[in-house]
């Protein structure tokens, strides 16, 4: 029997572990105490295991799209919600196409399901195991106890994650050691943040923590519905998130990226000019008329000039398109995801390293990106399924 070594305790490898494990002896390395810890954290703000969406719409999410194609063309969001009926953990759709364990399943009955499964299949956990480097021959080398180790297996499967969330151990440290062996990669970055914003001391002080619930925002030729959430240091939220590829791509090309809110997304202009037809409209009414909250409204004239603001015709046009300037994105340290990491062309189809076709590296250790919402752990299945396709693995050991 194949021994496989996978090096990373997340979702990623014990996805790839529960496959893996029906043909071959499966060992987990893991530097922490215990398995599937950035699974546990991420499940406190809703724990959302993948998204309905399916087939372009489902790709549509993910950069680089042409990587993904055939990936989640043969496992998708449908076959991951069938993976965890198997484990007794029925799934439903929820909001914006999130899909959720049935209400009542934590996320810690989730990850022990997996394990439990894992252990009847006989899969072996090595915890406090830290991941330090390769020997001359490539092969992998742990820390533990303060020795260390080198590892021997048929094959490996690192799943170490990006470098977001480093309290759960996903911190990036592992870059150097892959580019020591001369696979190239690319340096981390933020992803699903918040933006900073120059904001005036007066807004917020007064504006800090209020959401803008129903809004549109627009960056580049890309446009979103959703909300955010005014931040001391600038956005958050969900309608934030998916903008941060445009805003990052405008920062790094110098240019300082403009994030244009629609605070009306469901009236046209026409439709609020007849708001303000033949009367006259004066600024403190503004929030009745056209149903604007407090911080809307100190948002709008924040960013207009008074010309535009004491002008209701002007103002009404100036609801649809108003333009906040993005200085930069909150640090790695903040960020939900990151891009970065493994060059995607280092690796083969089936995900091994080309230099070392006895390696393959999963999950957000390579260089993609997608959106909250159950796109990222999608993502992470997905990528463990193309690594550990039975036939093709088997046969190239």
């Amino acid at each position: 029997m194949k021994k496989i070594i996978l090096i990373g305790g997340g979702s990623a490898n014990l996805f790839a572990a529960d496959l893996l494990s029906q043909a071959a002896e499966v060992h987990i390395y893991e530097k922490g105490k215990t398995l599937g810890r950035k699974f546990l954290v991420a499940g406190n703000g809703g724990f959302n295991l993948t998204n309905s969406a399916t087939d372009d719409e489902l790709l549509s999410h993910y950069t680089p799209t042409l990587f993904f194609q055939d990936i989640l063309n043969k496992f998708d969001s449908q076959a991951t919600r069938k993976w965890l009926a198997e484990l007794d953990i029925p799934t439903f759709v929820g909001s914006s196409g999130r899909v959720f364990p049935k209400e009542g399943i934590k996320p810690i009955q989730v990850l022990q399901a997996i394990k439990k499964r894992l252990i009847e299949r006989g899969v072996q956990f090595h915890f406090h195991h830290e991941f330090v480097g390769f020997n001359d021959a490539f092969q992998p080398v742990v820390k533990f106890d303060n020795q260390e180790i080198t590892l021997q297996a048929d094959h490996y499967i690192f799943a170490l994650g990006g470098a977001s969330w480093s309290v759960t151990g996903s911190n990036g440290n592992w870059l150097s050691a892959f580019e020591k062996i001369g696979v190239q990669t690319v340096p981390f970055q933020s992803s699903n943040c918040g933006a900073n914003v120059d904001w005036t001391t007066d807004f917020i002080e007064k504006q800090e923590g209020t959401p803008l619930k129903n809004i549109q925002v627009s960056v580049g030729n890309f446009t979103k519905k959703g909300e955010a959430v005014i931040s001391k240091y600038g956005l958050e939220g969900n309608v934030i998130y998916p903008t941060i590829p445009t805003i990052r791509q405008f920062l790094k090309e110098g240019k300082t990226p403009i994030l244009y809110f629609d605070l009306k997304p469901n009236n046209s202009i026409e439709q609020l000019l007849k708001k303000v037809k033949n009367r006259k409209v004066r600024p403190k009414n503004y929030g009745y008329n056209f149903n604007l909250n407090k911080a809307e409204l100190a948002l709008a004239k924040a960013f207009s000039n008074k010309e535009t603001y004491l002008d209701a015709t002007l103002f009404v046009r100036f609801l649809k398109q108003i333009p906040v300037p993005i200085q930069s994105l909150r640090p790695l340290k903040e960020a939900i995801s990151t891009v970065g990491g493994i060059d995607l062309q280092e690796v083969t189809a089936n995900l091994t390293l080309k230099k070392h076709p006895h390696l393959s590296v999963i999950g957000e250790m390579l260089d993609w990106d997608a959106p909250t919402g159950g796109f990222l752990l999608q993502g992470c299945f997905a990528t463990a399924w193309k690594a550990t396709d039975l036939e093709q693995t088997f046969t190239k050991l």
